[in-house]
């Protein structure tokens, strides 16, 4: 079964608590999501270490229950862009 947009959004704020987070259904089937994840956290880390901080958030549920998440991590720097 997919997941929903707010059951993503819930994980991700759980696993980073200091995020704002933005999800967006890209085709309207609850199998294909992009997010916009700006936290502070993501501050001094690669853009890989951002996307692990992420998928651990999310407890392993990429590639079973979310089929495709497009990231997109910034800083509150990087977002004020």
């Amino acid at each position: 079964m997919p997941m929903s947009a707010t059951e993503i959004e819930q994980l991700i704020c759980a696993g980073l608590p200091d995020a704002k987070v933005v999800i967006e259904d890209l085709r309207g089937d609850g199998d294909h999501y992009s997010a916009l994840v700006v936290s502070p956290s993501f501050n001094g880390l690669s853009r890989v270490r951002r996307h692990q901080a992420v998928y651990d958030a999310l407890g392993g549920k990429m590639g079973g229950e979310l089929h495709a998440l497009m990231l997109k991590t910034l800083t509150p720097e990087e977002d004020s862009v």
